[in-house]
């Protein structure tokens, strides 16, 4: 009998869609079809591929009004939060268009060539990419490795979550419709044993994974067994932490840490899940941070007024909630009382945020990812705690400065330190959970390996021939 995967709406519990795993036989299929379809696509010029990747972006809006719905009842997320993604989805993909033809150029060494020759250096497609792609950023994340991949000529099986599938077939619909070939966009649902095969499939190049650590260390262990070399990039898990200096604007600071707390249910993995207060504005910051978690709507996510979704299953929420319980256990402080949000009971996916306090690294809360709508927030003494505290983690994905930075002042200059010294893929000032496409997007540690987004992105997906050319021979 057929396996067959069943996505449960998160707020609802109940059976949104069902989708049938391939047989063995039928993805091996599919991944030769991949195969002979990337040769031809290859040979399309550069600009032709180009144009259809801006004819992608035009079908994409097209779909734009139907697809924040259909997020919320796949993955929770609060409906009127649905068009930032779609924003967000569609400027990564308009910026690696733009930069394409320059990423993908060759490279000319005319400046150190020797008369008679000529040499340069090709950017190649690998051949043959799969995207394994995560449930909390369905669209922002896949446009990361799937649009780049494509352009630069290879061809892309794209896994999406078994609480997202409708997401890639949008995704592909989207750019078959645009004029890519059928075969170089496919979309696989499989379950873990048939990732595995795929993974380790002889034609499959390269594996692009987000998601948490075990998964990746799963990918990279069956990676490292494929018959050939497979490239694997991995976007894992974040404890993302965030420094309040003495100096910061509170009035600008606390609202956006907030957001970058809760937002998703903090289900992100750049969300800030721990956050340093200098102790001279400690108090303060803590007293308007709770003030605005206090202000949150937690409800059903149909509903246009809800700002706070449930979490993705009850097995996070529980999850969510034994982490707090544990830190309380500990000695910490919760400080959101949970009846201000009673749709949050136990045996459900509503998780109340909250805002725990007289924390330390001794507890999970300030060491393991949350992913979900907490927050530890520990007092420090100065700048030097703060880095330390900052680096104690064994993830590296972005952390944020916040103080009253103006160019040459003595706060930049803190702040410079900060970003030579943090242990860490992204370093804001005054910012936190964004993704700029022309800036790298890449972690340390358990945060991963590799690069997605600007132009090293398309170095990710591609591979390097040199061209050594001799010309003359007199």
């Amino acid at each position: 009998m057929p396996e067959i995967q069943t996505t449960i709406t998160p707020h609802s519990q109940q059976p949104y869609v069902s989708r049938t795993y391939p047989s063995e036989s039928e993805l091996d299929a599919s991944i030769q079809n991949a195969v002979a379809a990337q040769k031809a696509w290859a040979a399309v010029p550069l600009e032709a591929r180009i144009a259809i990747g801006r004819k992608f972006i035009d079908e994409f809006k097209s779909m734009a009004s139907e697809i924040p719905l259909e997020l919320t009842l796949q993955m929770g997320r609060p409906v009127s939060q649905g068009p930032g993604e779609i924003r967000g989805f569609l400027e990564r993909a308009e910026y690696m268009l733009s930069i394409a033809a320059q990423s993908l150029a060759d490279v000319p060494l005319t400046d150190t060539d020797k008369p008679g020759f000529k040499r340069f250096i090709k950017r190649t497609p690998l051949g043959v990419v799969l995207v394994i792609a995560p449930w909390n950023f369905p669209y922002l994340v896949s446009i990361n490795a799937v649009l780049p991949a494509i352009i630069a000529g290879n061809a892309v099986l794209l896994k999406p979550s078994p609480q997202t599938p409708v997401t890639a077939e949008r995704f592909a619909s989207a750019l078959v419709r645009a004029g890519v070939p059928k075969d170089i966009i496919q979309v696989v649902h499989l379950s873990p044993a048939l990732t595995t095969r795929a993974v380790q499939h002889q034609s499959v190049q390269f594996v692009s994974f987000t998601g948490s650590v075990v998964g990746g260390r799963a990918v990279a262990g069956a990676a490292a067994e494929a018959p050939g070399f497979t490239g694997v990039a991995l976007e894992l898990g974040g404890k993302d932490p965030a420094y309040v200096r003495e100096d910061a604007d509170l009035n600008y600071t606390v609202g956006e840490l907030v957001d970058g707390a809760f937002f998703n249910s903090g289900q992100s993995c750049c969300a800030v899940e721990r956050i340093y207060v200098h102790e001279l504005v400690f108090d303060e910051f803590v007293k308007r941070f709770v003030e605005i978690t206090k202000t949150y709507k937690l409800d059903d996510p149909t509903k246009p007024e809800t700002n706070l979704g449930p979490v993705v299953s009850l097995a996070s929420a529980e999850r969510i909630r034994k982490q707090v319980a544990d830190a309380i256990a500990a000695g910490a402080k919760a400080l959101i009382p949970e009846d201000l949000f009673p749709v949050a009971q136990p045996g459900t996916t509503y998780v109340a945020p909250q805002v725990v306090v007289d924390v330390d690294h001794s507890m999970d809360i300030m060491k393991e990812e949350s992913f979900g709508p907490v927050v530890g927030i520990q007092k420090v003494s100065s700048d030097a705690e703060a880095l330390a505290l900052m680096n104690d983690s064994p993830y590296g994905l972005t952390a944020s400065v916040w103080t009253n930075a103006e160019q040459n002042s003595a706060s930049e200059e803190a702040f410079l330190r900060f970003s030579d010294a943090l242990e860490t893929g992204t370093v804001f000032l005054n910012r936190c959970d964004y993704l700029d496409p022309a800036l790298a997007w890449t972690g340390v540690k358990n945060s991963g390996r590799g690069v997605s987004l600007s132009k090293f992105g398309y170095d990710q997906l591609t591979r390097a021939k040199s061209v050594h050319m001799k010309v003359k021979t007199s």
